[in-house]
């Protein structure tokens, strides 16, 4: 099945951004400001930010949208939302700053609380992940046709699980040590997800802190490519909460495979 034209209109959305947050990679500096929570915010980020709050307006106006660089709005008003766009303008603007390219652009419509269709294009690799509930996922590589991807059981070869390069790890060496043999890689931004959705992960496992928009469109991809995004009791993530912040959680992919993994003994969540 070839992607539907919604989905392939976001895809281009999300490489045109990819390719105006890489004309500000190329500059030679890399000047950024702190946000109140400490995390960097460049001009790219504002770039890939504008450019797509004016694409998904003129796709779907009656669609409301939710960017880490929006004003903050009221839950008030959000509660009314049945749909809407979700946007990570620069996923992994650590990695941008480290110049590693493992950042991305992410975005995700949202429809009653779930991730229904998930894009995410990782420009200075120029590769992209995409899917829909009803589609299944994707992924495109440089000069290639889209690539039907699934998920990966892990007893068909060694376990991998991934984990973040630029945010801390504590209390995951624990959980680690209870997985037996494993082969371990960090990786940058939602980058994570999409390694779990085309089988060369088959774990990730996040204790720190993340925001909706951070997860989004990876779920999406996830769950459309056979897996699973629970948080550690089980529960899969959930999205226009009160409170925009992620529980813990992990990214799985054959879910049978890991129902020793969510109890609460083994994990000795806190």
């Amino acid at each position: 099945m070839m992607p539907s034209s919604r989905l392939t209109a976001i895809v281009a959305l999300a490489k045109q951004a990819g390719q105006a947050i890489l004309r500000e990679y190329d500059r030679a500096g890399t000047d950024f400001i702190s946000k109140p929570g400490g995390s960097p915010l460049t001009r790219a980020d504002m770039t890939s930010h504008h450019l797509i709050l004016a694409g998904l307006q003129a796709l779907t106006p009656a669609l409301p949208v939710l960017s880490e660089e929006s004003a903050a709005l009221p839950y008030e008003q959000r509660r009314q939302w049945r749909a809407y766009w979700l946007v990570d303008p620069l996923d992994g603007t650590k990695e941008f700053l480290k110049r590693n390219g493992e950042f991305t652009v992410n975005i995700a419509l949202v429809e009653e609380g779930a991730p229904v269709l998930g894009v995410i294009y990782a420009p200075a690799l120029d590769l992209t992940y995409f899917a829909s509930r009803s589609e299944g996922a994707f992924r495109q590589g440089p000069d290639e046709k889209p690539v039907a991807i699934a998920v990966q059981n892990h007893r068909d070869a060694k376990l991998k699980v991934v984990a973040s390069r630029s945010h801390s790890t504590d209390g995951l060496n624990g959980d680690l040590h209870r997985l037996g043999e494993h082969e371990y890689v960090k990786m940058g931004s939602s980058l994570k997800f999409c390694a779990v959705a085309d089988g060369t992960a088959h774990l990730y496992l996040r204790r720190g802190p993340t925001m909706e928009w951070d997860t989004a469109a990876g779920q999406c991809i996830v769950e459309a490519a056979g897996g699973m995004v629970t948080d550690l009791q089980g529960k899969t993530l959930s999205y226009n909460k009160p409170n925009l912040l992620n529980p813990a959680f992990l990214a799985t992919s054959i879910p049978d495979v890991w129902q020793e993994l969510l109890k609460e003994e083994t994990l000795h969540i806190t």
